[in-house]
């Protein structure tokens, strides 16, 4: 046995939201988080910390690690020591979510010396979002991408696979970061109900292939349901943006840009209060370090 693994997953931003629409998409972006796992002869005892920002919920880590010792029958055996540490900014619509339950799931099967199919993988740190209430669809979509990186098209109420894509261009993102926290679990699910035919457009798109245009149709929809300022995105569009609009439930902004559009789009992106984030796209799979 193992008894410690550390892992790494890279992060994802949103195409289409799948909140309204049940099914959606994203893609895989460089940043990341990493997990230490160490196991301990302590049954049900989780000392669990995020490094990189201490004052918030451990919750999803936690269960996260008790979802796979129940997988392999050993949630009687062990207890676990867990560290995590990330450069994606929590609850601003970035999936940290998704990727922490993604990078623990992978270090914590690596620590007990099993593998599981990625499918499985991803299914359990799902599966841990819902146990610790931090998701309202599961974000299978968010999920996928961070897991597999490259664009993903998914059914997120049936957790399957629709398409998977490779990126075609060379292309930087740029994420507008306001100060503000939005979690996940407090949107108004019923209200973002109304927005389902619009969704289900822009879901169309991703299908046909017009990738950034449904991450900038998606952005405004949601930006109107959910009462944020789509000047952001429109102005980085203007800017020279190839796409712009809101990550998940927000508040944080993803651009889509050329090289040569960068410096233009970031200081579109500065009349904002916030950070700006610089990424590049993904298309490493999560992997045990």
């Amino acid at each position: 046995m193992t008894i410690k693994a550390t892992a790494i997953a890279h992060g994802a931003a949103t195409i289409v939201n799948a909140i309204a629409l049940g099914k959606g998409a994203a893609f895989g972006v460089d940043l990341w988080t990493k997990a230490e796992v160490k196991l301990t002869d302590e049954p049900h005892i989780f000392k669990a910390e995020i490094i990189s920002d201490p004052k918030e919920s451990t919750l999803l880590i936690e269960k996260t690690v008790t979802r796979v010792l129940q997988k392999f029958k050993l949630d009687k055996s062990f207890g676990a020591n867990i560290k995590t540490w990330s450069n994606i900014p929590i609850a601003r619509g970035l999936k940290s979510s998704s990727v922490a339950a993604n990078v623990v799931a992978l270090a914590t099967t690596a620590a007990l010396g099993k593998t599981l199919a990625d499918l499985d993988t991803i299914n359990l740190g799902v599966d841990s979002a819902f146990d610790a209430k931090v998701t309202v669809t599961g974000a299978f979509d968010d999920a996928s991408a961070s897991f597999f990186g490259g664009i993903v098209i998914t059914d997120n109420l049936n957790r399957k696979i629709v398409n998977q894509m490779p990126f075609t261009e060379d292309l930087v993102v740029l994420f507008h970061v306001p100060p503000e926290k939005a979690y996940t679990a407090d949107s108004n699910v019923k209200r973002l109900q109304t927005i389902k035919p619009l969704v289900d457009v822009a879901y169309k798109e991703v299908l046909d292939g017009k990738v950034w245009d449904a991450l900038t149709l998606n952005g405004l929809i949601y930006s109107s349901a959910l009462g944020y300022n789509p000047a952001v995105a429109l102005d980085a569009l203007a800017a020279g943006a190839v796409a712009a609009g809101l990550c998940g439930k927000g508040p944080a902004v993803t651009t889509i840009t050329y090289k040569d559009n960068v410096d233009s789009v970031k200081a579109a992106l500065q009349k904002y209060s916030g950070k700006i984030l610089q990424a590049q796209l993904n298309s490493e799979k999560a992997k045990v370090l």
